[in-house]
Order: structure tokens, then sequence, then C-alpha cells
């Protein structure tokens, strides 16, 4: 089979020759000429078939043509430039990049355009007299890079990136590494005279670098301490913050007496390693969005129609949010309905898959209810509006108030839940080892008492979970699970329930199996229904028609189409009717073959030909591979249940591809999901729920971590707490079972913590610390903890690495 030079999709209908190349399409021959006159032709030598086929575009983007839109979609805008970013999700390679930062080549008005990769956009600077915002996305479309421009474009946000953390790391590392050298002499109290001359200009200045460190870098601590005391909990920041103020007083008042030279050193790089802790936890996918809601993928203008006795009907582009109810509005082909509506005029076939998980598309007829999310997928349509877009019924699913709350902090981590034993012991045993050597030796009370503060200071503790969870986070995103924050690997290792969605989530949204059941085709019927099946659009023909063969295509004499019954055409006397059961079965003959029940629930195309019933095409959806294994090992130690928005026609293939005693649940509307997911938390379970579109959105929230299956991770994601490619979908036991490993590792680290306490505690309590040990053992333990983590970490995920290679 040829495939198309620019795109390298196969060439299934027609193979346009052109310039001694091959082309599946003339949108696909255009963009090679428009690149190839332009002397662009080396977008082909970055990468083999890298073009994106242009999709039609014709009156999509007239709503470009109001200045209002136009206004809040601009970045920047004087009297001759203008600046806008555009999401472009089909960049993919170099080529991509290179033609998109190379538009200027293809219309002089653009002056620069520059493109990020990992968020897929691109920023454009234009001059405005010489081109508008519409021809630029009108050139950016036919190359095949069709900007995607949502109801969410429309709200303007400051994009506020805060970056203290960074600042406070920057300097605590600055002063941590001078202290080191300034205070390094001292370890091996060297006798030299102009160190001697100098030794106290030397403490001084490391008081110094060590000031800003404690009351800027530090701050946090302090707050996060005080904010637990008057709350009544002793977080880990207590003896954190304690072992800071210790420190930092106690090194101060041995630099005012001259009893030493301090703790500068252990002060600073204790903070300098906290920080990077909170810093590399805190490392994230800046070009995922977690929190998308339906304002991501609405349109951002529709079609009205404006009617007077004058000069009749007349169309212009409305905002959607200055839409009100009584409006005449007109859906194209492919446009999705962003109000609730009544049908006036049109064959709607409407697809509300994003909405109710409902795979198949409906058909509806005039007067019926349309509801807003639901995609046109036959023709025009003309609609009266019932209920502007904030009524609708899909803004109503997320009014619902669990889209009000964070989940940050509805469970307490794994260092919580020791630092209060932690304080408590450290606090008694600095107490009690005092109050002993205030009957023993007065002398060395005081240092006892601070020194077990100082060395006590569960640094290595509190490095531990950020370390290993942070480095979890970066071995998930390198294998195409990318989790919103290192928190949620902590939740996940507690999960025992697990709960899927199945169309989309489950089944693949790719392919589809199709069986074919009745007495076979000749091979004039069959030429006759691929040559039916070419003239219709509708998704079930044309997943029909993807699977035929294509050979001897004819000219149909008759084609008619009737809206949710199914088509009818003739050629060369022959006839074939494709559709319904009650569409194409002929009352006349005398064999009539029922529906069965089974066979009603499921997707069907029935076949008749010259008035005599043939037969059907049973559309079964494709399982992701390895749905049996997965329910088959999450099965041993979790409630495994499919909670699906889909009638139960599945039900019976289900039942032979999941474990026994898996339990199905179906006709789920999203509410319906919201409310299971929250009656299997009050009955105390810890719930993880699987789902890949809108109607999900509410389960995704509700549950203790909600995941979202993707088959491209920047297109729609509804709000979750992580992404998973579709390609590693049978991957997943592995990384539940590696969030499980990770928590091990820090139940590790933080017994090697505790042993390097025990260490320094011996010291502290018997009098015996001395600046040299604090000064080892303090930056050694962070450093030790730190090496164990990432060693660990990687340790524990290398037969993951290993299978996706395989895989690969």
């Amino acid at each position: 089979m040829t495939n198309c030079f620019h795109c390298g999709d196969p060439c299934l209908d027609t193979v346009i020759e052109h310039k001694e190349k091959a082309f599946c399409c003339h949108g696909c021959k255009t963009v090679f000429d428009i690149l190839q006159d332009s002397d662009l032709g080396y977008y082909y030598d970055l990468d083999i078939n890298p073009g994106i086929s242009p999709q039609e575009i014709e009156g999509k983007f007239d709503f470009l043509d109001n200045p209002t839109i136009v206004e809040k979609l601009l970045e920047f805008d004087n009297s001759t430039t203008q600046l806008v970013s555009f999401l472009i999700p089909s960049i993919h390679c170099s080529s991509c990049i290179w033609v998109l930062e190379n538009l200027n080549k293809l219309n002089k008005a653009v002056k620069t355009s520059q493109v990020n990769f990992p968020e897929k956009t691109v920023r454009v600077t234009f001059s405005s007299e010489n081109t508008t915002l519409k021809e630029l996305v009108l050139l950016l479309s036919r190359i095949g890079y069709e900007p995607y421009i949502s109801l969410e474009n429309s709200e303007k946000k400051e994009k506020h990136i805060d970056h203290s953390l960074i600042y406070k790391l920057g300097i605590a590392g600055f002063a941590f590494g001078n202290v080191m050298f300034l205070s390094f002499p001292e370890y091996f109290e060297v006798e030299e005279f102009w160190l001697d001359q100098f030794k106290n200009m030397f403490r001084w200045l490391m008081f110094a670098f060590s000031v800003p460190v404690v009351f800027y870098s530090g701050r946090g601590y302090f707050t996060s301490a005080y904010k637990g005391l008057r709350s009544g909990i002793l977080n880990i920041d207590v003896p954190i913050a304690i072992g800071i103020a210790v420190l930092f007083i106690r090194s101060t008042m041995e630099i005012i007496m001259d009893w030493g030279t301090g703790f500068f050193d252990s002060l600073t790089g204790l903070i300098f390693f906290l920080l990077l802790g909170k810093f590399f936890q805190q490392k994230t996918y800046s070009y995922l969005s977690f929190e998308r809601d339906y304002k991501s993928y609405f349109p951002i203008a529709v079609t009205r129609l404006l009617r007077n006795k004058k000069s009749g009907v007349r169309e212009e582009q409305a905002e959607v949010y200055k839409i009100q109810k009584g409006d005449r509005l007109l859906i194209r082909n492919n446009e999705l309905l962003p109000v609730d509506a009544i049908l006036i005029k049109g064959n709607a076939l409407i697809d509300y898959s994003f909405v109710t998980g409902e795979a198949e598309p409906v058909s509806k007829q005039s007067g019926d209810k349309l509801y807003a999310g639901g995609k046109q997928q036959n023709g025009v349509l003309e609609v009266e509006v019932l209920k502007p877009v904030e009524q609708s019924y899909l803004t109503q699913l997320w009014s619902n108030e669990v889209f009000s709350k964070d989940k940050t902090g509805i469970f307490q981590s794994l260092t919580d839940s020791i630092s209060k034993r932690f304080t408590v012991a450290v606090l008694s045993i600095a107490f009690l080892s005092t109050f002993f050597w205030m009957v023993v030796d007065p002398s060395k009370a005081f240092n006892v008492f601070t020194a077990v503060l100082i060395v006590a200071c569960p640094c290595a503790i509190a490095l531990a979970a950020p370390f290993t969870l942070g480095n979890m986070l970066r071995i998930f995103g390198g294998n195409k699970f990318y989790l919103k924050e290192a928190s949620i690997i902590e939740q996940m290792a507690k999960v025992d329930t697990v709960i899927f969605d199945k169309t989309g989530t489950l089944t693949t949204n790719r392919k589809n199996t199709i069986t074919y059941e009745g007495i076979e085709l000749t091979q004039i019927e069959r030429e006759l229904l691929t040559s039916t099946l070419r003239a219709s659009n509708h998704p079930l023909s044309r997943s029909l028609y993807a699977i035929l063969d294509k050979n001897n295509i004819q000219t149909l004499d008759e084609f008619k189409e009737e809206v949710g019954k199914g088509i009818s055409a003739s050629a060369k006397n022959a006839t074939i009717k494709v559709g319904s059961y009650a569409f194409v079965e002929n009352t006349s003959e005398k064999m009539q073959i029922k529906d069965t029940s089974e066979k009603q629930k499921k997707t069907t195309v029935h076949i008749s030909s010259n008035k005599q019933y043939k037969g059907c095409y049973v559309f079964e959806n494709e399982y992701r591979n390895g749905v049996s294994e997965i329910f088959e090992a999450l099965g041993q130690n979790k409630e495994v249940i499919v909670l699906s928005g889909d009638n139960d026609g599945e039900q019976e293939r289900l039942e032979g591809l999941l474990p026994d005693g898996t339990q199905l649940i179906f006709g789920q509307k999203p509410d319906d999901k919201l409310e299971f997911i929250k009656n299997q938390q009050q009955s105390g379970k810890t719930v993880m729920m699987i789902g890949d579109g809108l109607n999900d959105a509410g389960a995704l929230k509700q549950s203790d971590v909600g995941i979202v299956i993707s088959e491209n991770i920047n297109v729609f994601s509804p709000a979750c707490d992580g992404i998973l490619d579709a390609t590693v979908f049978k991957n997943l036991v592995r990384y539940i079972d590696l969030s499980h490993k990770g928590i091990k590792v820090i139940k590790w680290a933080f017994l090697l913590s505790l042993l390097y306490n025990l260490v320094g505690l011996s010291f502290a309590v018997t009098g015996h610390l001395k600046p040299v040990i604090a000064a080892i053992l303090m930056p050694l333990s962070s450093i030790s903890i730190v090496v164990f983590t990432t060693l660990a970490t990687q340790y524990i995920s290398r037969k993951l690495r290993m299978d996706i290679n395989k895989q690969s």
C-alpha cells in the first residue's frame, strides 16, 4: 500500500501523484506545495512523513471576525503589532518546531514565532497592519497545525509562577558553600599565624552568611511550626524549627563569647538540603493540565442567527457567554453544542460520549431536547437555546461542591505520622539529660541541652520522603505515568478499591472489533455496500467502510440517508439498505429474522440486498491489551469495580474477560458515579478511580486518587491527580506496586536516619559533642539519605524500565 509523502497515512481511496510523490488527499498536496514555494522544503529532511493532514476548516474560525473575541485572545496589542499564543496539539517532532518558527517565510506579516515544545504552544508576533488574527489561524490550519481555541482562552488569567523557593534555595546554597570554606581550617584546629589573626573576621562572615538563610530561606519552617502548634499538631517542622533556632542561637553565642566557631556550616547545610528536598518534591509537569473543566473544550464563540423582516436571516459570531434563552444558533458538522437547546431543523446525530460515557451517537428529531457537550456528527443544525451556558446540564455538573475541595492535606503522610512521637522523644531526652547534668556537672548542662536539640534535628527524616517520592515522580513520568504531585504516590499505596470506567478506559477509542453474522454477501453486493458506506458520514458507516475492501468503487444511481434509521442506495439495477433492523427488514418476505434482545443491546448495522435480509455487522468494543491480567492482579488484594455509563450490552463479554466476582455496574450518570465513590469512602475505603471523559470528572475529583487514561496526554483531560498514557495501560499494576515499594524505601531511610540520630545523641547526652562531630554528622546524614533514596528508587524501578524497553 502507498503511503502519503506528507503525513505518512495510507492512501486508501485515491493516490494523488504530484512531482513524483504520492499524497493521500489534496490537503497534503497543497501543504507540500506551500512549503516548496516558500523555500521550506527542508521540513521533510528533518523527519520522515512529519506532516499532519489538514482538516476541513470552512467557516470554522469565522468567530475571529469579532473584534471583542480577538481582543480576549491577544496577549499584546498596539497600533501596529499584535502578539498571541496558541496551543497546537499536533506538534510532535523537530520538523514541526522548524516550520512553526519559520512562519515569517509563509506570511511576511509574521515578525517572530517561538515554539514551546513541552507545552506544545507557539507564540507569534505579527503586524496587524498586514494581516489579521483570523488569517494567521487559517494559515496554521492549512499547513496542518490547527490551533486549539476554547472558551478557556477567553478568560485571561495571569499565570503566576512562584519563584520564592528557588530564591531561598539559591541563597542557602551560596551561603552553605562559603561557610564550609570559611570553617574548614577550624575543623582541625590548625595553628597558623594569619588564620589566628583573621579567625574572628571569618566567624563573623559566617554569621553574616547565616542570617539571610535563617530569616529568609528557613522562614517557612518557623511559620509551619507555629501554625501546627496553634492547631495543636506536632508536625515535622516543629523539631526542625527548634533545631534551626538552637543552632543559630548557640552558634551566635559561641562567637560572641569567643567559645568557638559555632555550627553555622551545619545550620546552612541543614536548610539547604531541606529546601532541596522540597524543591525536588514540588517538581511536576508544567505542560500537562490536571485541572481542566468544560471550558477547556467548549467553543469560544458560536454562530447566532438574527432575523428581521427587511434583511431576512443574518449570521453573526457571538461569544458563548452572551448567548441567551430563545436565541437561534447554527451548529455545523463536528461542532460542539455549548448550551441546552431544542432542535429546530437538521439531521441531528449527537455524540454525548464526553458527557455521559455512552459510546454510540444518538439520533434526534425536530423538537427533541439537546444537551450541552454533545457533538453534532451529521451536517448542519438549527437549534433554539433553552438555557445559557452557565445554566446548562454540563455546567451544573461542574458546580458540584466536590470541585471546590482541595485534596491536598486530606490524608496524613508517613512523615507527619512519626513527627509527633519524634518531637516528644527529642524534647524528653533534652530535658532529662539536662536535668541529669545539672545534678552531676552543671557546667555541662547548657551544652548538653543545646547539643541534643541540634544533633537530633530530623533533617534526614524530613529529606527521606521528598527525595524518595521526587525520584518516583520522575521515574513514573519517564515511563508515561504523569502524577500531579509526589504525595499522590503515598495515597496510591493506601488504595484498597479500584474503580474503572468502561468506554475509553477499558476500551480503546481508536478501533472496534467488527464481525459479520448472516448470509455471505456476493462480490457485487460487497462492492455496492462499500460504495454506499463511502457516501455516508455516520460514524458507524465510516468504521465499517474502513475495514472493507476498496476495490471497484461504483458510481451510485440513487443514495438516500434517513437519520436514525439508515441509508439506501442503488446501482446497476441492484439495491441495498444499510441500517437498523427495522429499516432494512422486508415484511413481504416469509423469512423473518428477529433481532434478539441481546443483539439489541449491542451496536449493529444490518444489511438487506434487493429486498432480501442478508445479515448484520456487530460492533464490539476493542478492549485494551492486558485488561484481564490487570483485573486478575488487582483482585488479589483489592476490590475491583467497573462503573460505566453505557448500557449492559457488553456485560456477558466483560464477565468472560474479567475474573469471577468482579462487580459490574452499568447505566451510571456522572452524579451517580460521584455518589457511588462517596459511599465507598464513607464505608472506610480508599478509592482509586480510573476514567477518561468529562463524565468521569466528578468521580475523579471525589476519589482519593483520580487517574485519567489518555490517548493523547496533551488533549482534554478532566480534573485528576494523574494522567496515564494509554500505550502503557498494561503497566498500571506495576505502577501501584512501585508505590508500595517506594513507601518501603522511605521507611528504610527513616531507620537509617534514626541510626544517625542515635549516634549523635550518644555524643550529645554524654557531653562529648564537638563541633567537628556535629559538622560531619549533620551534612553526612543528609547526603547519605539523598544517595540512599536515589539508588534505592533506581533499583526498585529497574524491572519496570526493562519491561517497558521490551514492549517498545
